[in-house]
This record gives structure tokens, C-alpha cells and sequence, in this order.
């Protein structure tokens, strides 16, 4: 499933990354400490979190992860969204909190499978 399609499917606003919307996604990661997701997050997985600072969008990269979904209509700071847009991070950003967007998303890797 693409970036794309995981936004359509759950629902979720595109912020920022439209030319990320073709990535692949391949699991999904739920964090909020930044060090922590930055040694744990895979590359191409969905990073869940309620973080929308630039610090944020540096962990994002170094982890490579597909996109980040800003979950409970988390807000994106507009230094870290100038910063997305640079790096082309695709930010999504859903009113559900992480563990409802982790089931979604959950449910359509088995769907997909």
C-alpha cells in the first residue's frame, strides 16, 4: 500500500509530501520519544505520533520511515512543516488517536495479505 492509499483509507488529511505519496508502506511505529523512535522506527513504516515539531521531521528522515501521521489532530509547527515540504516528508494528520490509526492500519496490512 502507497502513502496515497493509506491516507484515503483512514481518512487522513495530506499535509505536506506530495511527491512521497507513492512510497511504499511496510508497518507502522507508534512513539512519542524522539530518541527512541529514532533507534526503533523501520525504514517505510508509518511513524505514529502526536510530535509535529522540526525535530520531529530531522527523526523522520534519519529513520526513513514512509510518513508520519500526526494523530488526535496533533498540530505540525510551521517550522516543521517549511522543513517537510523541503525534505518532501509526507505528513498526514487524523483526529483518531494512535492506538484507533494503529488498528486501521493493522487491518488493512491483513487485508493487503
Amino acid at each position: 500500500m502507497t502513502v496515497k492509499e493509506l491516507a484515503e483509507k483512514l481518512g487522513a488529511e495530506i499535509i505536506t509530501g506530495k511527491n512521497s505519496l507513492d512510497r511504499e508502506v511496510d508497518g507502522c511505529y507508534i512513539g512519542d520519544l524522539l530518541s527512541w523512535v529514532m533507534g526503533r522506527a523501520e525504514m517505510d513504516n508509518v511513524w505514529l505520533t502526536v510530535m509535529g515539531n522540526i525535530n520531529t521531521i530531522a527523526v523522520a528522515t534519519l529513520a526513513d520511515v514512509s510518513c508520519i501521521v500526526l494523530t488526535e489532530n496533533a498540530a505540525l509547527d510551521a517550522n516543521a512543516k517549511a522543513r517537510a515540504v523541503m525534505q518532501d516528508v509526507a505528513i498526514l494528520k487524523t483526529e483518531e488517536n494512535s492506538y484507533q490509526t494503529a488498528i486501521k492500519i493493522y487491518k488493512l496490512f491483513e487485508e493487503e495479505a
